[in-house]
């Protein structure tokens, strides 16, 4: 970039013109979804079958003249869209939230500074910074440098348009995104005022794909449903026909049975755990773009991460300089002899004056660091051509015009190999080279080599093959490791989480830093180079002893994914570049950078770290496991929770007892459940070896019949012993009225006991320590103060058909909850043996 060009507009607008700017013109947003209403909630509640049932209950007790029985069921419809409101808002700001921080970012200049803001806030005069892979925040015109931009949003056409400086050529429109180049823009439309907007273009919140978890609980959801309402209605039929039962007295009961058997908390489960895990996440810097994908997260098996800004701390800085003979340490310097200083100056003409990339900062810096007052600085030159660095040749050159007509002064960097094979060496001295090259290299030094040539002509080659160049030397670059890395990757291996380095860095550099930061005790490493000669058996076969992968490009990262995917590995990989896009996408997590990374390579990954953090990355894993956890615990808590309920209403019925569940008593215990599950278990705190333990299998399910069978049997259990205390305490001297009263208090107290019971099946239930869920103590308030209510107040005891507790009565419940406690620890104990610690290979 021409930085003598850009001078008179680099100060950009100050902070407080471009606040009221926002203020007068608003939001820099085009039309777009809007979250659901009111309406549309209480809307979809009304179609709910649990609300359905509520109504026709209602008018059921209305029928057979029970007024006040229809009256507190019916009151409970408000209820049930209270709560169903109150989780809708809860999810709803969660993902709010995530979509503030979602929302395209850009790079400004405010008040001479570099800036990076929502793209909400731009403003007209605001000057973009525009690098590859940017997404343009506004209707803008280019000032200084140039871009290519594919503007197939607006045109259809594929290939991208070259941008030049000028009213003319260089008309630059939002939503589109720069291929190619460098370049400062000022911004002349925002919102509905920019082409897009004009065409009638909007920017929709992304549709969320439906997730496994979510396909799967909807199949279950639609048996049991199908299922439920065929053993209603033959158990209305039955009541009917051969109980002679009234019509009205059947139906109800089918639908107290209806209501007990449809865990329709499956979906509340799903849809709150998985917004407000992505939310609770976002808390550890990692933005969750896809919410589905953080039920894969708690599966990861293999982490592919880059090298450069994960590992380490992307902060370049050119440490030692080589003439392959002479050696010079930045360390403890005071001056820079002069043999080094053509191998400078060549480094700096061959960067851009303004740099994007970290290594590009680090030459100028070191260069007007140590050659300012000299005549070897040309802040003032301009390339008069260029040659970008491509996968074929990995070095870049700098065209410069010469003093004499047609003469041209080339100056080139990049990979020591490209810069080598360029300079056409023979082989000792490319040898030597390279010696040396490996020699730093095995230091923890990033290399780049430097070359100078000169070249007379109008038409410039084809290739940079075509030039003569002299070999200057070579710049070694440290970047040290993020202080975090080497514990957060010793979490990983504990998790059993492979991690394989890839890395378009030298072999031996990347073998210093996996060295340095513990990442594999495995030397081996694996080059672009070797894997394109290997097919796909054999390099499948090569992963699984090698971690280290150097000197990669771009659609190597995308063939390794994708032969570790078939591998049966669920693998998650870090990218920032516009060409890690595919590889980003192929992955079951992409993971792109959030400080580095271009806008493409964020759109196309499920997760963003805001602070390009490895750490990051590893608390993520450890949130979607709880996350996974405590859904399984939730789940296991839903089935355990209603084969009780199930069974006493159904049982009774069927030995021609006196009945022992109503609606009326089941909406209430469904009242407890929702919140219990879309609460507390979501708030459950990760278990203490949750780091220690292996990754779980893709195929796993918290619907898996394992986890189901379990929590059938733990419901079953507590089942019986209610309805063993149901059927001897009327010889005990109770009537039906007390002996109802006695288990339904029992029941109601047994769903906090199976809260405890399924938090953690290794170990007994009241062991685990309830201060670490503080809703837990919230739940028993609540549930304690739902039965003095119930209890006490005479109203709602006639209408729940209860008696006032006396002291035979609350010895009954209390011994009904003494049995539960030792049926739930029996069957803890014989079932489950507490997993041993994982220890990485």
């Amino acid at each position: 970039m021409n930085d003598k060009a850009a001078a008179p507009a680099r100060h950009g607008l100050g902070p407080a013109e471009a606040a009221r700017r926002l203020a007068a013109d608003g939001p820099n947003l085009l039309p777009g979804n809007t979250p659901r209403s009111m309406l549309a909630i209480v809307g979809g509640v009304l179609t709910e079958p649990m609300f359905l049932m509520l109504l026709v209950a209602g008018g059921l007790y209305l029928a057979l003249g029970d007024r006040a029985e229809a009256a507190f069921l019916l009151s409970f419809v408000f209820v049930v869209i209270g709560i169903t409101l109150a989780q809708e808002r809860k999810t709803q700001r969660a993902l709010e939230s995530l979509r503030e921080l979602s929302a395209p970012r850009a790079l400004v200049i405010r008040g001479g500074e570099e800036v990076r803001i929502p793209g909400r806030e731009v403003v007209v005069g605001d000057l973009l910074v525009l690098h590859e892979g940017d997404r343009v925040a506004a209707d803008a015109v280019l000032l200084d440098g140039h871009l290519d931009v594919n503007e197939s949003l607006l045109t259809g056409e594929a290939v991208p348009v070259t941008k030049l400086p000028g009213e003319d050529t260089g008309q630059l429109f939002a939503s589109t995104v720069a291929t190619k180049g460098v370049g400062v823009a000022e911004v002349r439309a925002i919102a509905g005022a920019t082409a897009v907007g004009r065409i009638g273009q909007a920017l929709v919140d992304t549709a969320e794909p439906v997730s496994g978890l979510q396909r799967a609980s909807r199949r279950l959801i639609r048996n049991l449903t199908i299922g439920g309402l065929l053993l209603a209605t033959t158990y209305t039929l039955l009541g009917w026909l051969w109980d002679s039962h009234g019509l009205l007295e059947s139906v109800l009961a089918g639908i107290a049975l209806t209501m007990a058997i449809l865990p329709e908390e499956i979906p509340v489960i799903l849809t709150v755990f998985l917004a407000l895990g992505a939310w609770r996440i976002s808390k550890h810097k990692v933005l969750t773009r896809r919410v589905p994908a953080v039920e894969a997260l708690g599966a990861i098996s293999v982490l592919a991460v880059d090298k450069t800004g994960t590992l380490t701390q992307n902060r370049m800085q050119v440490a030692e300089l080589d003439l392959i003979g002479d050696t010079f340490r930045d360390a403890g310097a005071d001056a820079l002899p002069e043999p080094f200083h053509a191998l400078v100056e060549f480094a700096m003409l061959a960067t851009p004056a303004d740099p994007f990339d970290p290594m590009e900062k680090a030459i100028q810096q070191f260069g007007l660091r140590w050659l300012t007052n000299t005549e070897h600085v040309h802040a003032e030159w301009a390339p008069e051509f260029e040659y970008a660095l491509s996968p074929e040749i990995l070095a870049m050159t700098h065209v410069f015009r010469g003093d004499a007509r047609d003469a041209h002064l080339l100056a080139t960097k990049g990979a020591p190999e490209a810069v080598i094979d360029l300079c056409h060496l023979d082989a000792d001295a490319a040898a030597a080279i390279l010696r040396q090259v490996e020699s730093m290299a095995e230091r923890g030094l990033r290399v780049l080599g430097v070359a100078r040539g000169e070249w007379q002509g109008e038409a410039w080659p084809r290739s940079q093959h075509d030039f003569d160049f002299r070999f200057l030397g070579l710049l070694g670059f440290v970047d040290p490791p993020r202080p975090e890395v080497p514990a957060a990757i010793a979490e990983c291996r504990s998790a059993g989480i492979r991690i394989i380095m890839m890395t378009g860095d030298h072999p031996a550099t990347a073998r210093a830093i996996a060295r340095e930061v513990g990442l594999s005790e495995r030397a081996e490493v694996i080059t672009g180079a070797e894997m394109a000669a290997l097919d796909d058996v054999a390099l499948r076969e090569r992963l699984r002893r090698v971690d280290l992968c150097a000197r990669l490009k771009p659609e190597q990262k995308l063939r390794l994914v994708q032969l570790l995917r078939e591998g049966g590995e669920v693998v998650a990989m870090t990218g920032d570049g516009v060409n890690d896009a595919p590889a980003l996408k192929a992955a079951d997590v992409g993971i792109a950078m959030g400080e580095r990374g271009t806008d493409v390579a964020r759109e196309a990954a499920a997760l963003v770290l805001l602070d390009d953090s490895f750490a990051s990355i590893v608390s993520a894993i450890r949130q979607g496991r709880r996350i996974y956890d405590n859904i399984t615990k939730a789940t296991r808590f839903v089935f355990a929770v209603h084969m009780p309920i199930i069974a006493l209403a159904l049982v009774p019925a069927l030995l021609h007892w006196p009945v022992l569940l109503m609606p009326v008593h089941i909406v209430l215990l469904e009242l407890l459940i929702d919140p219990a599950c879309s609460i507390v278990f979501e708030a459950e705190p990760a278990d203490d070896d949750i780091m220690r333990r292996p990754p779980r299998a893709a195929s796993d399910s918290p619907f898996a019949a394992a986890n189901l069978r379990f929590a059938v049997i733990q419901g079953l259990g507590f089942a019986g012993i209610l309805l063993l205390g149901y059927g001897l305490l009327p010889g005990q001297g109770m009537d039906a009225v007390q002996s109802r009263s006695a288990v339904f208090i029992a029941l109601i107290m047994g769903l906090f006991l199976l809260t405890l019971a399924n938090r953690d099946l290794s170990h007994p239930m009241l062991a685990r320590h309830p201060a670490k869920n503080p809703w837990l103590r919230r739940m028993f308030g609540a549930v304690t103060a739902m039965l003095v209510i119930v209890i006490g107040v005479p109203f709602f005891r006639g209408v729940m058909g209860l008696a006032l507790p006396n002291a035979p009565l609350l010895l009954a419940s209390a011994g009904m909850l003494l049995a539960a406690i030792a049926w739930l620890e029996f069957l803890r104990r014989a079932t489950h043996v507490r997993p041993r610690a994982f220890v990485a290979p």
